[in-house]
């Protein structure tokens, strides 16, 4: 069977970015009547995607750009942070924090505060992992990656059948089915800073109408105190139930770890006396998420009935070591609703229609052991004791729909609304105001914590969406779409406030993306790529005075490029990259005098990201690869006075089957042992770097059963 890879770039709005785009639609252009011509002579070429429709459509069909990362592709890399995975996705960042943490940048900077986690929405199976208000920047760390069978990935807002938090991107794992004919496997590997890790997935030998995975991880941390310890567990079963298929599933995670923070001065992390250190060696994270679910579908001549009921829990514990005083956080979340939605499939045109509930009951407690250290001021205005208690209950209602014309043969229109609301009930479970836990003012003209008092929120929000397809063969499509993102505030930009603020008054997120493409794919090699560009408004920031308010936009604008060529039957070559450019459209001067200017970098937002990879099988059993990686130069203040250089890193794989049953692998990450950043910024006054890792071996061992 054919095998189907894909790449991507991006672009800039300046005078060298419009020539680079008008010199890149040339050579597609150029291109387009030659795959035409190879895609006719292999039309048996079809790759099914799911998250756009929440059903299978062929990629070559889609509207707008999504990329899937296959079993074979997660098998490959064997990653331990999901970031050595997502490398391989065009227009993706995720810059890789101490331990299990990250920050995503998808069509975007660097996302990183309150609320930017709202930006991009996460799913399991096609089910939000969280309630659309509380979400957790590092809440990827809650998936099973690991033993995915597939993930999805959705550039820039996603389509009217997802709501909140598809603002720059969608993220959608895919777990095993029961029935899957990849097989099982039992596995451990070793290496680098005392790290292991055993897996399995089961049934090993015989189809059943059950399917199981887990991981357990530990990590000695390449940084002193920074290790960590990981389990995940996932489950399905599936049946019959009034003459629909039904599986039932559930997935458990925990985490704990030993947290390493910045570390302060130009250019430290290539300092060896200081890139391996931690100078918050007390600090930890300690999470856990539990998540149920069902999946009930029925189809009848034409008409499919799909239900997903699900009940959610998590609850993390972290100290917060990047604060005077080191409080400690507290949050967690219970949840349940259901996605219902029906598709009705005619020849010349369909309709996808349905309706989400999500409600949830989440709180946040905030408590600080001692005064914190540093100047009069940071003690008096950050006391010891509590600072926040609240819980919040939320309700989210949703409608949309979604409909398909076939306009021709080959030309197909699809159009969507998406209509939602989402309502937070917060209960203040302290003294109203910025006083200390007993009352008492606090100096300075008082502390920095502001507790509002009890309120309820509404939040409305409208999202259409029209894209085209044309075929020009059954192997080669063009697209354009224009679509609408939205994120409502999050409980804690809204209740977590500062400086005084009684009520933060603020509106949804809003993003307008405009995108055009094309995509082909033949036998020995694929193509896919986009131009895109997006306005963001009412993005949430703080203003001079401490205050949470609206006011934030920027324009974001680029081209992807995604490539995957099989030049030779032992030769591969499969490239993603993206040249985008990331700018504020709004100008003001903020909290701590930072001053924004529209036209100037966002940062944290470098315009190229890429990778290449390279796979050679000399021989049947021993297949060799090696990537290679590249992050730009990018803007670490909002004033852009401040840069990291970027870097390129070299890792190396080589697998080979032992027998029928047993596979070895050997990886060996940054091979050059290049000193690197995984994230650069400049904040008080300072440089701060979370350092990368060195260079570091993995050798792991698998045992497969047969599929049947």
């Amino acid at each position: 069977m054919a095998k189907t890879f894909f790449i991507a770039a991006r672009s800039r709005p300046t005078a060298n970015s419009i020539t680079r785009g008008a010199a890149f639609c040339l050579f597609t252009a150029l291109i387009a009547p030659s795959l035409t011509t190879l895609a006719s002579e292999h039309d048996d070429i079809e790759e099914i995607v799911v998250t756009s429709q929440r059903l299978g459509i062929s990629i070559l069909r889609q509207d707008s750009n999504v990329e899937r990362l296959g079993h074979d592709d997660i098998l490959r890399v064997e990653h331990q942070h999901l970031h050595e995975l997502l490398t391989r996705v065009p227009g993706v960042w995720l810059s890789r924090g101490s331990g299990q943490e990250s920050l995503a940048a998808i069509r975007s900077p660097v996302l990183s505060g309150a609320g930017s986690c709202g930006a991009i929405l996460t799913l399991e199976d096609g089910i939000p992992t969280r309630p659309a208000g509380f979400c957790n920047v590092n809440q990827l760390f809650e998936l099973d990656t690991e033993q995915a069978r597939s993930i999805e990935v959705i550039r820039g807002p996603g389509s009217v059948l997802y709501g909140s938090n598809a603002l720059h991107g969608t993220i959608n794992v895919l777990m095993p089915q029961p029935g899957d004919s990849v097989t099982g496997s039992l596995g451990i590997d070793f290496g680098a800073n005392d790290f292991y890790r055993l897996r399995g997935e089961l049934p090993l030998r015989a189809e059943q109408p059950w399917r199981a995975s887990f991981i357990l991880a530990k990590d000695g941390g390449f940084r002193a105190d920074s290790g960590y310890r990981q389990g995940k567990a996932h489950a399905k079963y599936k049946s019959e139930l009034f003459g629909g298929e039904l599986t039932s599933a559930f997935t458990a995670t925990d985490l704990y770890q030993d947290t390493a923070g910045f570390i302060i001065g130009k250019d430290a992390y290539k300092d060896p006396a200081l890139n391996r250190s931690n100078a918050n060696p007390e600090a930890f994270r300690d999470a856990a998420s539990q998540r149920l679910y069902a999946l009930w579908n029925r189809s009848m001549n034409g008409f499919e009935l799909d239900v997903r009921p699900y009940f959610r829990h998590s609850s993390m514990q972290f100290l917060q070591h990047f604060l005077p005083g080191q409080p400690l956080e507290e949050n967690g979340q219970s949840s349940l609703g259901a996605m219902v939605f029906a598709s009705f499939d005619k020849t010349h045109y369909g309709i996808i229609t349905g309706f989400d509930f999500d409600w949830s009951d989440s709180y946040l407690k905030e408590t600080q052991d001692g005064p914190a250290d540093g100047s009069a001021f940071l003690e008096a205005t950050r006391p010891a004791g509590k600072h926040y208690d609240y819980t919040v209950d939320s309700l989210s209602l949703a409608a949309y729909i979604q409909a398909r014309f076939d306009l021709s043969e080959r030309l197909r229109l699809t159009a969507g609304l998406r209509l939602e609301n989402t309502r937070y009930d917060y209960d203040n479970r302290m003294l109203v105001g910025n006083t200390k836990d007993d009352g008492s003012e606090c100096g300075f003209g008082g502390c920095l914590y502001t507790r509002p008092a009890d309120s309820s929120d509404d939040f409305t929000d409208l999202a259409p969406r029209l894209g085209l397809n044309y075929l020009v063969s059954q192997n080669f499509s063009v697209y354009a779409s224009y679509g609408q993102g939205f994120r409502a505030p999050q409980m804690t930009e809204l209740y977590r406030l500062q400086s005084g603020q009684r009520v933060a008054d603020l509106e949804s997120e809003q993003i307008g993306s405009v995108e055009v493409g094309l995509r082909a794919v033949q036998e020995r090699w694929s193509i896919d790529t986009a131009v895109f560009y997006m306005r963001k408004r009412n993005s949430v920031l703080r203003d001079a005075e401490g205050f949470n308010v609206n006011g934030g936009r920027s324009r974001h604008r680029g081209v992807e490029l995604a490539l995957n060529a099989t030049p030779f039957e032992q030769f591969r070559l499969s490239l993603n990259a993206s040249y985008a450019h990331h700018t504020y459209d709004f100008n003001q001067v903020a909290e701590r005098g930072e001053t924004f200017v529209a036209g100037r970098d966002v940062d944290t937002a470098p315009r190229l990201l890429a990778s290449a990879e390279f796979f050679y099988i000399p021989v049947a059993p021993l297949e060799l690869s090696l990537q290679w990686t590249t992050i730009g130069k990018y803007y670490l203040d909002a004033e852009n006075l401040f840069t990291y250089p970027g870097h390129d890193l070299w890792n190396f794989r080589a697998a080979v089957d032992i027998g029928r049953h047993y596979m070895a692998t050997l990886r060996l990450n940054n091979v050059t042992d290049t000193d690197f950043a995984d994230r650069a910024d400049y904040a008080f006054g300072n440089y701060r770097y979370f350092p990368g890792r060195g260079r570091e071996l993995f050798i792991e061992l698998q045992y497969f059963g047969n599929p049947f």
